[in-house]
């Protein structure tokens, strides 16, 4: 492990302790074999003056749950030093009590609140703390005979801590072993199963304390050969049906729709296919902290979905009921996590962001036990132990806690023709509604306007089959299923009499209005047969109930659009997938009215480009954002039951009327 340290971008802080505090945390966040989302904790103690004016010596510890890999100053909390030493003197405290006396001790109401850890940074006298949950020191401490092999790794310049839960239990233990020593005789300290302290009066000291004892466990695992992971024993075929089916089954157990990231690189694909990965797979969490994320131990998709997601909710029930105290509320059943033999792992979230930071979890986890495994036994701590940490009190009090969602929240969205007009307008209002989308268009700029991690644009000619077969299973691989298809893709050919007309525009027209939607169609429902309230919206127009003439093409396409619609509603019906078509006019912020257009169809009525913009009932333009708002409201539950309908976007059109 190399140091990140970086003397020019050092000397920007040199006068600036608490930036350089938060230079140093970010070079151990950057690194996730180091600290993984919101993991990890730094701290450094400084002479600052109170409100009064007067000295205080306070510790400025990193906020809970702040990523280091990003954290800037305003991310720590200040607390009166003294205050915390205080508390450490205390023979019992809840974790509760302990959050609310570091508030009090808070010189800066508005900061976050600090670590659960902060008690013990105070412990530590040096100036500078950081505590890492290294790959390399877990790997050790998740071992037979663990404290065996940390002293043989580090000698005697490292205070070896048993486990204890993180919290006030922990550092009074740590205040109870070390009120005597000279912690200058340590070089640092490693919490079983929990991770490593290094401690200097010198920023950079400690930060590179931290890389030398990483780097040593490091190379203690090459010396001992431990650092080979299992690679794929042959090539699988993607299996994004039964992805589709899993996160269905999943969400149904959790009570929420979630989504679902599949990692299928080949160390994944590997670890799923150890021999032994229903046993060594199921041991537990690597540090007892996961839990929090992952559950403690991951789904086996070893036998099918149902029978698997329903094993493991009795297992876990049972294993509530065994450790649970008065008062306590359970968890959902599902998962948080899978195993899947021969593809890799899925890791499910409510939001992406959660599913991320599971997969990460799950990465790591996989590579430390084989460490551990291959160090002569992968040992994880005890259920009992495990769901003490799943079950703190701190986080059974966040359950209390009315947590809004946005309507869409967990649902995959597939929008096509998506780069400008109404299919802009839709992927964006399905995305703020809390849908994952695929935007897809022809147009390259598609992969710039969409690049969240949320809301991907992925360029798509929608007459070309494959290419179309591509963006469905995008949507699915990606996040985990499909449950919204919008499909809008479409043009509006130079107006001909039919009497006058070439077949090309008549040709273009089909393809476009009409074939490529069918083809969307048959690609996407058999994975919204696996979605969540699935629903399909096809985007028709007023030219269906109320044509033009010259506009043929584009009216009889569109028509047939329509009857497609009415005949997927009556064949899907069934099988709970909603079908419907929504028809807007008088929307001009559209690509389809550019290069003249609309002048040509004014002029054709007779109208002035202004008349005709407002020739509705209500005599206003429709803007594409009010087409799209429509579009998300049918998504979600309000139109829940609603199928085979042809709803009017339009300001009112007589003729239709």
């Amino acid at each position: 492990m190399n140091s990140l340290w970086n003397d020019k971008e050092a000397e920007a802080f040199k006068d600036d302790p608490k930036g350089l505090r938060a230079y140093t945390s970010r070079l151990l966040g950057q690194d996730p074999n180091l600290v993984l989302h919101g993991g990890g904790n730094t701290s450094v103690k400084l002479e600052e003056k109170d409100f009064f004016g007067e000295n205080e010596t306070v510790l400025f510890c990193k906020g809970s749950g702040r990523d280091l890999g990003t954290i800037e100053v305003a991310g720590f909390a200040p607390l009166r030093l003294n205050a915390l030493l205080k508390l450490a003197e205390l023979e019992t405290l809840s974790d509760t009590d302990m959050v609310d006396q570091q508030r009090v001790a808070m010189l800066d109401p508005n900061a976050p609140n600090a670590s659960v850890e902060a008690i013990l940074h105070a412990i530590i006298p040096h100036r500078y703390v950081d505590h890492t949950h290294a790959d390399a020191i877990i790997a050790l401490t998740n071992t037979e005979n663990a404290e065996d092999k940390v002293r043989e790794v580090f000698g005697d310049r490292i205070l070896i801590v048993p486990y204890l839960m993180a919290g006030f239990v922990l550092a009074r233990k740590v205040y109870e072993i070390t009120k005597d020593i000279n912690w200058d005789d340590y070089d640092g300290m490693v919490l079983m199963k929990h991770g490593l302290f290094t401690f200097d009066d010198d920023a950079r000291s400690s930060y590179e304390n931290t890389i030398d004892l990483v780097s040593k466990a490091e190379a203690y695992l090459e010396a001992k050969n431990a650092t080979q992971l299992a690679k794929p024993k042959g090539t699988h075929e993607p299996d994004l049906l039964t992805l589709a089916k899993v996160r269905k089954s999943v969400s149904e157990a959790r009570g929420v729709s979630v989504l679902a990231k599949w990692d299928s690189r080949p160390s994944l694909v590997g670890y799923s296919e150890l021999e032994d990965i229903a046993d060594i797979g199921t041991r537990g969490p690597v540090t007892p902290d996961h839990s929090i994320l992952t559950k403690r131990i991951p789904l086996i998709l070893d036998r099918p979905i149902e029978e698997a997601i329903e094993t493991f909710g009795k297992n876990y029930q049972a294993y509530f009921d065994e450790n649970q105290a008065s008062g306590m509320t359970r968890l959902d059943l599902a998962p948080r996590w899978i195993i899947w033999p021969g593809q890799g792992t899925i890791s499910l979230g409510a939001t992406y962001s959660e599913a991320g930071k599971i997969s990460d979890i799950a990465e790591h986890t996989a590579k430390v036990v084989q460490h551990s495994e291959s160090l002569g036994g992968w040992k994880a701590l005890s259920p009992k132990n495990v769901f003490d940490v799943e079950y703190w009190e701190l986080e059974q009090a966040k359950l209390k806690k009315n947590k809004a969602t946005l309507p869409l929240q967990g649902k995959v969205a597939l929008v096509s023709g998506a780069a400008s007009g109404i299919g802009k307008a839709c992927a964006e209002q399905l995305h703020a509604a809390g849908a994952a989308v695929v935007a897809t268009d022809l147009n390259p700029a598609i992969t710039n306007i969409f690049n969240s991690p949320t809301l991907i644009g992925k360029v798509c000619d929608v007459t070309d089959k494959v290419a179309l077969q591509e963006s469905v299973h995008t949507a699915v691989s990606t996040f985990g299923g499909l449950d919204i298809i919008v499909s809008n893709a479409g043009i509006f050919p130079q107006g001909q009499y039919i009497d006058q007309m070439d077949d090309k525009p008549w040709d273009s027209s089909l393809a476009l209005n009409l074939t490529q939607h069918k083809n969307l169609l048959r690609y996407g429902i058999p994975f919204l047969r696996h979605g969540i309230d699935p629903t399909i919206i096809f985007i028709g127009t007023k030219n269906i109930p109320a044509p033009g003439p010259g506009a043929s093409a584009y009216s009889v396409a569109k028509a047939g659009l329509n009857q497609l619609m009415r005949v997927a509603a009556l064949e899907l019906g069934a099988e709970g997938i909603r079908v419907n078509i929504v028809h807007p006019d008088s929307v001009f912020d559209t690509a389809i009215w550019a290069g003249g257009v609309l002048e040509a169809r004014a002029e054709k009525y007779g109208l002035t480009v202004e008349e005709y913009m407002s020739r509705n009932v209500m005599k206003t333009p429709v803007a594409s954002l009010e087409v799209a708002n429509m579009v998300a409201s049918m998504a979600g539950t309000t139109f829940l039951k609603t199928t085979g309908a042809q709803i009017t976007v339009d300001g009112g059109n007589d003729r239709v009327i």
